[in-house]
């Protein structure tokens, strides 16, 4: 066997929620295990996304009156699922996401909790559920970590109340529906923030840590208490490969190469391709652009690209965790509109004015519509989000807070008619922004009749409870809409960005990799947006991109540690 630099039993590529999971796994397993991670920052994707986990049947439904089984859960998968993923591999999911959240709350305290009021994304499908299945994480004290806390991924400020305060996904959809207490939930929220003096004197960073920082820093602390390593700016170069394993990793750390030997098993949770303008042309609808991707730009495919090399195979490549974006001058990333589309007062158009879905849609369907509105020729890349000055002071946009808070006046003067679009008139704005000025008067006009009557007879806004999940509840008799009557107009152009590509590497029901021909590659495992997803075209619900990370990170630690395990009376035997 080669000569390593260092030597583990485990070594995880990527220091996400996924590849964390994993090494603490294998670690309680008897193994010994190394997360690796290229940035100087380790969290990856996850720090900065909302930290939810889509978990059927979980613990926690029955003590916040809901219920689900196994076999609901399933129902779901396979009407939204279909045939894209093998049944084995969803079954795999299902029976082992709620023992992973029970065995990271009770081995490592890395705990979750349910989110009664968010709806799956297709609730009216057989199967589906109006709650509960969406986990979040429990609040934690970045205090605990020390100075640990400043290598962490910071989260994007627009997850932050006043770009500073963290809130919940509970306090989220209270404080962006304006529902019962939102008041004096935010006044509860700036005290607590200000009034931390110690901890603000250190930095401008939250104590408190909920959604992805949540998750990132529990696993964090959970790996400094075991004592499982984090070796931060080691990038993965190629895997390396003997008599048909793999059995380690080349890795260049702060400029030096080294190899890093895997006993057991080589785990790659080191993210998708969205950062990879090149791979993006080559698998992914076009036009494409990394410009438009809400992701950090980190991931550049390593992971799939280096089990190619070993005649892996790839799945769903075309296929990305879908969502509408804009872009906010100066931030790495554009910003996702998973809020905004359901407040009343808004309607989103193509080039020719006209509508082309339901605005309130979950985001991976409405960044498909508009790649097949444009297909049509009707000019959806970028489409446009028009609102008026209701909207623009009770509601938030992306790139700016509710005018009530953040108006015009206190924005850049610079992105007047660059970033946003501002008109006294729905003809003028159109004229602005180049669209349609008859069709999108005649869209604007079915609009206000539609808020009317409490009835979309287009595209049905409002109508399945993810519509109205971020909707205005004091609106009537449709919370998801309103008229667009009260000048100045607004609009911002979407782009269809993603939070990240789901096509990857294929594995089987136990996160292992395979090749064309369907068989394994020895000692070679793919989890998140590194394997192609087990949810494949869809989306579930809120967590079906960390979920599953986590899950297959928990069922590739056990079958490495199974597979030692087995190996042992072999080799004594052979002795």
């Amino acid at each position: 066997m080669s000569n390593f630099d260092q030597q583990f039993d485990v070594v995880v590529v990527g220091s996400g929620g996924g590849g964390m999971t994993a090494a603490l796994c294998a670690q309680s397993l008897g193994l010994s295990a190394v997360v690796i991670e290229k940035s100087d920052k380790y969290g990856g994707t996850s720090a900065v996304s909302g930290g939810g986990i889509w978990i059927p049947n979980n613990d926690d439904i029955a003590r916040t009156g809901g219920s689900d089984s196994y076999e609901e859960g399933l129902t779901y998968l396979k009407e939204i699922v279909g045939s894209e993923v093998p049944q084995e591999r969803i079954e795999a999911y299902l029976k082992n996401a709620p023992e992973m959240v029970r065995y990271m709350a009770k081995t490592f305290g890395v705990k979750y909790r349910n989110v009664p009021k968010y709806p799956d994304y297709y609730s009216n499908r057989p199967g589906g559920k109006d709650g509960w299945r969406s986990m979040e994480p429990v609040d934690f004290d970045a205090s605990l970590l020390g100075p640990e806390f400043d290598r962490q991924r910071e989260s994007f400020k627009g997850t932050l109340l006043m770009g500073r305060i963290a809130m919940s996904q509970v306090e989220a959809h209270t404080l962006f529906s304006r529902g019962p207490g939102w008041i004096w939930l935010t006044l509860k929220m700036l005290l607590k923030y200000w009034l931390d003096l110690g901890w603000r004197r250190r930095t401008h960073r939250d104590r408190r840590q909920v959604l992805g920082q949540g998750m990132v820093s529990a696993l964090r602390y959970a790996m400094l208490q075991k004592n499982v390593p984090l070796v931060l700016e080691c990038g993965m170069d190629s895997l390396i490969e003997e008599n048909g394993r793999v059995v380690g990793v080349n890795v260049v750390h702060r400029g030096r190469k080294q190899r890093y030997g895997a006993r057991r098993g080589v785990i790659l949770a080191c993210g998708g391709f969205e950062s990879n303008q090149a791979m993006r042309e080559k698998y992914l609808a076009q036009p494409t652009k990394v410009e438009w991707t809400a992701a950090p730009p980190i991931n550049q495919g390593d992971g799939i690209r280096a089990g190619q090399a070993l005649g892996a195979a790839t799945k769903l490549m075309d296929k990305v965790w879908g969502s509408p974006t804009v872009r906010k001058p100066g931030a790495d990333q554009q910003i996702t509109l998973f809020i905004e589309r359901g407040m009343p007062g808004c309607v989103a158009v193509n080039a020719k004015g006209k509508r082309f879905a339901n605005e309130a849609a979950a985001y991976p369907d409405f960044r498909d519509a508009m790649y097949a509105d444009h297909a049509k020729g009707n000019g959806c890349v970028p489409a446009w989000l028009v609102f008026d000055a209701t909207f623009r002071y009770k509601y938030p946009m992306g790139i700016f807070l509710p005018g009530q808070i953040e108006p015009d006046a206190r924005l850049p003067a610079d992105w007047l008619d660059k970033v946003y679009f501002r008109a006294d008139s729905i003809d003028a704005l159109a004229g602005k922004i180049g669209v349609d000025r008859k069709g999108l008067a005649e869209t604007v006009a079915r609009m206000n009749e539609y808020a009317k009557t409490g009835v979309d007879p287009e595209f049905g806004k409002g109508s399945i409870p993810i519509d109205r999940y971020y909707s205005d509840p004091s609106v009537k008799p449709n919370t998801c809409l309103g008229p667009i009557v009260k000048p100045p107009f607004y609009a911002v152009p979407m782009y269809p960005g993603e939070i990240g590509t789901k096509g990857g590497l294929d594995v089987d029901p136990r996160a292992r990799v395979l090749r064309e021909d369907g068989s394994v590659i020895a000692g070679l495992y793919a989890i998140g947006n590194t394997s192609a997803a087990v949810m494949g075209s869809t989306y579930p619900g809120a967590g079906s991109t960390l979920g599953p990370a986590m899950t297959f990170g928990y069922i590739a630690a056990r079958d490495i540690a199974e597979s030692a395990k087995a190996e042992q009376p072999r080799i004594a035997a052979a002795a």
